[in-house]
């Protein structure tokens, strides 16, 4: 399965969490969209996960963090995938999983996501975005604020 194939059934939303600071920045792209390679349709609906058995490798959370890094050039060290984050959308194409990965790095790695035509922003200064994924990113919120700053 090429990298291709995987980013078109996947999408990633990407995080920083400083512990020292306790700030929490997502990339927003030019498209606007918080999902990385490119928004949900818009008739994407959320669906319930499938059967582990009904996964194939195309969704697994290694393959898509090794496919992001491949087309990002990101340093696959420096992010780990949060598999407790774990959401599906059902398009006109397939189902659409969404996976979390969180950067590990002391200070978010602004300028490789500058790069691929990203800004890193706080929550609060993500309004205008598709409600669909605000309402992710505030479970990535919750997720990674309970979690005592960031577990993996």
């Amino acid at each position: 399965m090429t990298t291709q194939d995987i980013l078109a059934r996947n999408r990633v939303i990407l995080t920083h969490f400083d512990s020292y600071s306790t700030a929490l920045v997502f990339p927003r792209w030019e498209s606007r969209s918080l999902l990385w390679p490119e928004a949900l349709p818009e008739s994407a609906s959320p669906m319930p996960a499938p059967a582990p058995a009904d996964i194939g490798p195309e969704y697994s959370g290694d393959a898509v963090k090794q496919a992001v890094v491949e087309r990002c050039g990101l340093n696959p060290a420096e992010l780990v995938q949060v598999g407790e984050f774990n959401h599906w959308a059902q398009t006109d194409a397939g189902p659409v999983r969404i996976h979390l990965l969180r950067f590990t790095t002391t200070d978010a790695p602004k300028a490789a996501i500058e790069a691929l035509g990203g800004i890193f922003k706080p929550i609060s200064e993500l309004r205008g975005s598709a409600m669909s994924e605000l309402v992710l990113l505030r479970e990535v919120f919750n997720l990674i604020i309970a979690a005592g700053g960031g577990r993996a």
